[in-house]
């Protein structure tokens, strides 16, 4: 044989020897899944739910107008600082002016009136007195003349004394007893003037009570022209201008709101969070703010308000109040109290706030994505041993509903990598979420290596099935010349 002849053969059989060793290692590796794998570890775990808002002072109040009419003075201007009570705005008050000052009028010449009334009854009481002293008077002289009359009455009957005389004495005492009916009757009189006197002055004084209150309506009315800052804040909206006309009462009008005072000394991000984590949420959890606007700073804080009402997502309305379709995404409003807000810091800035709902030291985790559910049926081996068929004229067996029910009951777990290099499932149960990782309380030990990648892998992996590890971190794409 040839020299050639003889390196072609053996370079065929060298071919054929390589085909027969590839096409061994393919067989082997027929039905090998690759995989990536970490390990179950110890560490501190903190549940937290991240929701997005905006910044707002806990505290605002929106300045309304409570009379109508054109805007004759604006007293501050946005940014500014002001006090409680301080008056911020004038609206045209012309005609509650001139009735202001009518009542006060009337209120001078009421008071006129009662003093003169009161005087009235002064005299009046001034002249019982001198009217008393004049029955004191008479009344002394009646009894004079009385005694007189009797002396004389003796005199006469003993016949010492003339008839003329008698007739005197008699006369003097009806004198004296007239004089003192007299007197009787005139403070009789004059206490009735009194008692009209005083109903006179008690009418003025009711008067004077009635233009008082009277004048106390027109200048609140008139009050009521300007604004005033019923808190100590910030003017953080002023959306109206001198000239303009505003109105009161009407809401959701530009024309019914003068401007908006903030009180910044108590600043919150008040976030939305979706329905699945509020219930996790409670009143003094800490929480941590980010504000778009303030980069690369964290900011403290504790939720203090947890919003009852749903609110749906896509219109911002209540749930109770929106036309939508009740299966919409719904969120939950929730404020959170910054502890120490910086000082530039202003109403409306985008925020996102990370509430701590839980924290756990110390505890056996895993990462989120080795999670995964598999039915009861899909984990229990299949027979190797095709069934026998039914014989001709029997029925099959019917299948039973309560095991069939139970083959699809959902089983949550992980597949663990045994010695072999299997993938393994097994159950487990977990508790509070991380962010990357999960809490396990059952079914795992630290240590343990588990299937973590890849997230298609972990959908469609069967149980016990070979696996390859490939942990290498895929490389990053070079940028194209």
């Amino acid at each position: 044989m040839k020299t050639k002849w003889k390196v072609l053969l053996a370079i065929l059989v060298l071919i054929l020897i390589a085909g027969g060793v590839y096409a061994s290692v393919q067989y082997q590796k027929r039905g090998v899944v690759t995989v990536q794998t970490g390990r179950v570890v110890t560490e501190d775990l903190a549940s937290i739910v991240t929701a997005s808002g905006e910044v707002k002072p806990k505290n605002y109040i929106n300045i309304g107008a409570n009379q109508q009419g054109e805007l004759t003075a604006i007293l501050v201007k946005e940014g500014d600082h002001v006090r409680k009570g301080q008056r911020l705005a004038e609206v045209e008050n012309t005609q509650s002016t001139a009735d202001v000052v009518a009542q006060q009028a009337a209120i001078s010449s009421a008071e006129a009136d009662s003093a003169a009334s009161e005087a009235a009854v002064k005299a009046a009481d001034d002249n019982i007195a001198t009217l008393d002293a004049s029955v004191a008077r008479t009344r002394a002289d009646f009894e004079k003349a009385t005694v007189d009359f009797r002396r004389g009455e003796q005199l006469f009957g003993a016949k010492l004394i003339a008839k003329q005389d008698y007739d005197q004495r008699k006369a003097a005492l009806d004198a004296a007893k007239a004089a003192v009916d007299e007197a009787v009757a005139r403070v009789v009189q004059s206490r009735a003037q009194r008692a009209q006197a005083f109903a006179q002055a008690a009418s003025s004084q009711k008067r004077v009570a009635q233009t008082q209150a009277g004048l106390s309506r027109f200048a609140d009315v008139l009050k009521k022209h300007d604004s005033y800052s019923p808190i100590d804040g910030i003017v953080t909206n002023l959306p109206v201008r001198v000239g303009e006309t505003v109105v009161p009462g009407v809401q959701n009008s530009a024309a019914s709101t003068i401007m908006t005072i903030a009180d910044m000394s108590i600043i919150t991000a008040e976030v939305k969070v979706d329905e699945t984590d509020i219930v996790n949420v409670k009143m003094n959890q800490s929480a941590e703010v980010t504000i778009d606007a303030i980069p690369n700073k964290t900011f403290k804080g504790h939720v203090i308000e947890i919003g009852n009402t749903a609110i749906v997502r896509s219109t911002g309305m209540a749930a109770s109040q929106s036309n939508t379709s009740s299966q919409e995404a719904k969120d939950f409003k929730v404020v959170i109290a910054i502890d120490d807000p910086p000082t530039d810091i202003r109403p409306g800035l985008s925020c996102t706030g990370k509430i701590t709902t839980a924290t756990r030291p110390g505890v056996m985790a895993i990462p989120i994505q080795a999670l995964t559910v598999r039915q009861k049926g899909d984990l229990e081996k299949k027979a190797t041993t095709k069934p026998a068929a039914p014989k001709e004229g029997a029925h099959a067996e019917a299948v039973d509903p309560v095991k069939e029910k139970a083959m699809k009951e959902e089983i949550q777990g992980v597949f663990v990598i045994t010695p072999d290099g299997k993938a393994q499932f097994q159950k487990v149960e977990t508790g509070i979420t991380g962010s990357t990782d999960i809490e396990v309380t059952k079914g795992l030990t630290s240590g343990q290596e588990i299937v973590t990648g890849t997230y298609q892998v972990i959908r469609t992996l069967r149980n016990d099935t070979k696996i390859k590890i490939d942990n290498k971190k895929p490389e990053a794409a070079q940028p194209k010349t």
